[in-house]
C-alpha cells in the first residue's frame, strides 16, 4: 500500500468534525511530499530541528504541529512558523512560548498535556496543576498564547477498557473547562488517539488524531 492510499483509507474511516495529524517524525521529506500530493496539510513532528528543516523545504501551505515533549531553550527555533503545540506541560514552558511570540508578534496556540497514562513515563499536569496554571495571575497575563484545548496519551497497553477509562478521564476534565473563556483560553480542541487506538479515541470525545505508522509505514 502507497502511503497516498493509506491516507486517504485513513481519511475516509474518520468523521467530517476529527482533524488529521499526519505524524510524519524521522520519516524523509519524500515521503512527506506523497502525502502533501494526495491532500495533506497537516505534519506532527517531535523533535523541533527535523521539523524546521523540513518546514525550510517544503511548501508553505502546510501546518506544522509540535506532537512531542518541548525543551525551552528550542522554542525560538519554531515560533516563527508553527501552528499548534501539543505537549505544553508547565507554567514554565507557556512562559517561554509567549516571551518568543511577543517578541515575533505572533500568537501561538497552544494545548496543555494532561497526564492520564498509569505509567510514570509520559509528561502531563494532574487535574490539580492543571487547575492552579489556569487559575494563576501568571497565565492570564500571557497575551500571545492561547490554550485552545488538552490533549493527552492514554497508556501503552493491549487493555481497552483501561485506554477508554483514561479516554474517558480526560474528556471529562475537558467538559469541566470547556465553558471558560478568557483572552487565552478557549478549549476547543481535544487530542486523543493514535494510530492504535484513534477510533477508540474518536468515540470518546477526541477531535484531532495523531497517526503516524498506519500512513507513513513502521519507524
Amino acid at each position: 500500500m502507497s502511503i497516498a492510499q493509506n491516507l486517504l483509507d485513513i481519511k475516509a474511516s474518520l468523521p467530517s468534525h476529527v482533524t488529521l495529524v499526519a505524524v510524519s517524525k524521522t520519516k524523509p521529506v519524500a515521503d512527506l511530499m506523497e502525502a502533501y500530493n494526495a491532500g495533506q496539510r497537516i505534519f506532527g513532528e517531535n523533535k523541533i530541528q527535523e521539523m524546521t528543516e523540513k518546514w525550510q523545504q517544503m511548501p508553505k501551505d502546510i501546518e506544522w504541529h509540535m506532537i512531542g515533549h518541548v525543551q525551552s531553550n528550542k522554542v525560538k527555533y519554531m515560533v516563527p512558523y508553527v501552528k499548534l503545540i501539543h505537549g505544553v506541560d508547565s507554567l514554565k514552558l507557556l512562559k517561554e512560548i509567549n516571551r518568543h511570540a511577543v517578541r515575533w508578534r505572533k500568537n501561538i496556540n497552544c494545548l496543555l498535556q494532561i497526564h492520564i497514562a498509569e505509567e510514570e513515563t509520559k509528561f502531563g499536569l494532574d487535574e490539580t496543576e492543571l487547575e492552579e496554571l489556569l487559575n494563576s495571575e501568571e497565565f492570564k497575563s500571557f497575551t500571545n498564547i492561547k490554550v485552545v484545548g488538552l490533549m493527552g496519551m492514554a497508556t501503552f497497553t493491549e487493555n481497552q477498557t483501561q485506554i477508554k477509562r483514561e479516554f474517558d478521564h480526560l474528556k471529562s476534565i475537558f467538559d469541566k473547562y470547556n465553558q471558560l473563556e478568557t483572552s487565552n483560553l478557549k478549549l476547543e480542541t481535544l487530542s486523543m488517539g493514535m494510530s492504535g487506538d484513534y477510533q477508540l479515541a474518536i468515540d470518546c470525545g477526541s477531535n484531532i488524531v495523531r497517526i503516524g505508522s498506519s500512513i507513513f509505514g513502521s519507524r
